[in-house]
């Protein structure tokens, strides 16, 4: 096995895309060992640590109910005037309970909870988050010491659940620090969706390449589903999000992190009906979550061909 360290962009409900090219990856003898990720990315990343591979998050995601995840409380039951108070009371649509402890359990059936567990087993886990309060980039566990919290004993389903909370679908993470100011923590894309950097900032020839894998923007080859011809508040405000969370952002990459990059397409479908996947279409179809795998697989496959990590640090290091 060929180790290597896999930083994932965020992209919602895509991340089965990068699913697809993790265990294509496997398949040619690849073993993650440090991970990090933003978002969706940090789901896959936080499992890849705990101990999961690529086939077995396949089984996982391939059958999950998106929709679970979008916790609703009373008012959202009422249309969109409901979910207009819940956005103005709680400052997201949606809670993230059960995602929580969807990522709660998964990490328990590996006895990996908290971050001191998968540091103990020989790895690192990265995970950011935005904290709205400070206007800053959180790195987590990093940055805990911050709130009064050690790192170590500090359970990875709660900072996962920070990373992902796309805002205005969901409700922001109240935390206060150690001073006890009141902190909104929100989605990790926000501030970096593809944090490369945190695993190899470019000062050092490193052991292993470091691998990236993020999505590919194919908005010019087809058309997006997220709003519709007329749409409401509430489908703006979705609207404003997802094309937030879609912009590809090149100013943190160099050269050298476009050739470690995995870029995995987000479309699917042929012709007149090939279409954009956002990342928060929810209600996302068994056929456009095969496509995405397919997707990440094909890329990973491509990535192969090419791939040489010494003349890569010959031209880089």
């Amino acid at each position: 096995m060929k180790k290597c360290n896999a930083v994932f962009e965020g992209g919602g409900v895509r991340g089965i895309g990068h699913v697809g090219a993790v265990c294509r990856m496997e398949q040619a003898g690849w073993q993650f060992a440090d991970t990090a990720g933003s978002s969706a990315g940090a789901i896959v990343a936080a499992l890849l640590a705990a101990g999961y591979t690529g086939k077995e998050l396949k089984k996982e995601l391939e059958t999950l109910d998106y929709m679970r995840f979008k916790g609703m409380d009373l008012p959202d039951y009422f249309g969109a005037p409901g979910r207009m108070f819940s956005l103005i009371r709680s400052l997201g649509i949606y809670n993230t309970d059960d995602l929580e402890d969807w990522m709660d359990e998964l990490l328990d059936q590996k006895g990996m909870r908290r971050f001191g567990d998968v540091e103990a087993a020989g790895r690192m886990l990265k995970i950011t988050a935005s904290d709205l309060t400070e206007k800053r980039l959180l790195i987590l566990p990093d940055d805990l010491e911050d709130f009064a919290v050690d790192p170590r004993e500090f359970c990875i389903a709660p900072a996962v659940r920070m990373s992902v909370s796309i805002p205005i679908f969901f409700e922001p993470v109240r935390w206060k620090d150690r001073w006890g100011k009141e902190h909104l923590v929100v989605d990790g894309g926000l501030l970096s969706n593809y944090p490369v950097w945190l695993l190899d900032d470019g000062t050092r020839a490193p052991a292993c390449p470091t691998f990236g894998f993020r999505f590919l923007d194919d908005r010019e080859h087809c058309r997006s589903r997220t709003c519709r011809a007329q749409p409401n508040m509430i489908d703006y405000l979705k609207a404003i999000v997802s094309t937030s969370l879609d912009a590809i952002d090149h100013d943190h990459l160099s050269e050298g992190d476009y050739e470690r990059t995995i870029g995995i397409s987000a479309a699917a479908g042929e012709g007149e009906a090939r279409h954009k996947i956002s990342a928060v279409d929810f209600d996302i179809s068994r056929e456009d979550s095969r496509a995405l795998f397919e997707n990440g697989w094909s890329a990973a496959e491509r990535f192969l061909r090419t791939w040489n990590f010494e003349i890569w640090k010959k031209k880089y290091r």
